[in-house]
């Protein structure tokens, strides 16, 4: 129907903590998520593909893991990636840079990325989407890599981090710094969207909870929900867990685990989306069109 909008329910740092396999696993079954993001090197990964295999209408994704996490390869492979203790380096600029100008560094990404994918295959998981951790594909490097890469293990879909400012606003006060990096990474992220469809894959067209990021509790749910632009594809992303566990209060410390999980499984949500005509489902459901 016209009117309609298509929304993906989405959550990210699948396989990052028992808690979060939990919150997604309980999510999906009782609640509205409709897929996950997968950090194949992350510390309970295993974990959560046997979850996901018990899920057959869960989608399941790559999160592409190049900061804030350790490689799939060994260190040694992929030294100007990694920092002295083997994970992945945090000083993006510096690093975003070393991607653009240095041959030896884009041959250890191009490794270390199609590692990922393998990874990913290997856990025998229909490849439902590709996204990045920290959106770190809105490089231009990154970007080609995952494409290029992924043609290999059957991507047909991939996240773009656009969240309109106007649409931020509604969810959450959006202003100085903030606004301005809105401003600045919007002609990225068009470009982003240009080279995705160029080579025939599907994407988004929003992704709200982006300005939101770890607050995506029940109310900004409902104000996402009663946003979402009627024709188009919407992910709304979240990082929900069952409790916050010491791990993830240590790696993202402002972040309302808990509050998100709670805001996926409220039970008045399926007569919600009825009431407001929103049909949600994965990226392969809508890249089906």
């Amino acid at each position: 129907m016209v009117g309609e909008a298509r929304v993906i329910f989405n959550a990210d740092d699948y396989g990052l903590d028992p808690a979060v396999n939990a919150a997604v696993a309980s999510a999906h079954r009782q609640g509205v998520l409709t897929s996950a993001s997968l950090m194949v090197a992350a510390p309970a990964a295993a974990e959560a593909v046997r979850l996901a295999r018990e899920l057959p209408k869960l989608g399941v994704g790559l999160h592409l893991t190049l900061v804030d996490g350790s490689p799939i390869l060994p260190a040694e492979q992929v030294p100007d990636l990694v920092d002295t203790q083997g994970r992945f380096a945090a000083d993006l600029w510096r690093r975003g840079f070393r991607y653009f100008f240095l041959p030896r560094v884009r041959r250890q990404l191009e490794a270390e990325i199609a590692a990922q994918y393998a990874a990913f295959a290997d856990f025998g998981l229909p490849l439902d989407h590709v996204n990045a951790h920290k959106h770190l594909h809105v490089h231009p490097t990154v970007l080609h890599l995952l494409i290029d890469i992924g043609k290999r293990f059957a991507l047909r879909s991939v996240r773009i981090p656009r969240e309109p400012l106007a649409l931020a606003r509604q969810l959450a006060p959006v202003q100085g710094a903030a606004a301005l990096g809105v401003r600045l990474l919007t002609p990225w992220v068009a470009r982003m969207r240009r080279v995705i469809q160029s080579h025939g894959l599907f994407c988004n067209d929003v992704l709200l909870g982006l300005q939101s990021t770890g607050q995506m509790d029940g109310e900004h749910l409902r104000r996402a929900l009663a946003i979402v632009p009627a024709g188009q594809v919407t992910e709304l992303y979240f990082h929900p867990a069952l409790e916050q566990s010491p791990s993830l209060r240590a790696l993202m410390p402002n972040y309302r685990p808990v509050a998100e999980w709670q805001a996926l499984s409220a039970r008045d949500l399926p007569e919600l989306l009825q009431s407001r005509h929103i049909r949600k489902g994965t990226y392969r459901d809508f890249a089906r069109g």
